[in-house]
């Protein structure tokens, strides 16, 4: 690995993870606050959209950015050659 690689690797990764925590932040803090009120008007399971986003949705939203952080970084490890 040359120095200029591990520099590219890391702005790369850098860059996802800045990427997934916007997307987190839009849903948890979004959905669950910022437009809540629109979202109550459509119910999912009985509740409505913005409570549900606010208690729950954020967390499965989460749990999957982990998976996507995961293959996302599986195949830049492969791109950089640092998948042993």
């Amino acid at each position: 690995m040359t120095k200029n690689n591990a520099k590219a690797y890391w702005k790369e990764n850098i860059r996802y993870v800045i990427i997934l925590l916007l997307v987190w932040f839009l849903v948890s803090y979004g959905a669950g606050i910022i437009f809540k009120d629109t979202l109550n008007k459509i119910k999912l399971g009985g509740f409505k959209l913005g409570f549900w986003f606010a208690q729950q949705g954020s967390m499965y939203v989460f749990v999957i950015l982990i998976f996507v952080y995961v293959r996302l970084m599986n195949k830049l490890d492969k791109k950089y050659g640092y998948d042993a």
